[in-house]
């Protein structure tokens, strides 16, 4: 069987985070740099993956699930977090959160 090359993998693997981290640095909706935030938490892991699948260990295995359970925390503080931006000032614009006092 033909095994994919490791360079392969993590090129795929930067070019997401690349991605994710344009994304963040340009969008100025909030959830799409959640979103964003998302991507690049998921570039991680599969740079685990494929390092771990190099070595033949289970380690980038246990990492992605570890990167799963932590974005799955993010996200939920994420999406309140968005929900009571929203609720006080009615936009999901990140220049108008900036200028919240407090």
């Amino acid at each position: 069987m033909n095994a994919i090359p490791i360079e392969y993998g993590l090129i795929l693997a930067g070019i997401l985070f690349m991605l994710g981290m344009v994304s963040v640095l340009i969008r100025r909706n909030i959830i799409f740099m959640l979103i964003s935030v998302e991507i690049m938490l998921n570039a991680a892991g599969l740079a685990f993956i494929v390092a771990g699948s190099k070595w033949t260990q289970a380690d980038g295995q246990i990492m992605f699930i570890f990167i799963l359970t932590m974005a799955a925390a993010e996200v939920s503080v994420g999406l309140a977090l968005i929900l009571q931006i929203y609720h006080q000032l009615k936009t999901l614009d990140t220049d108008a959160a900036n200028r919240m006092k407090g």
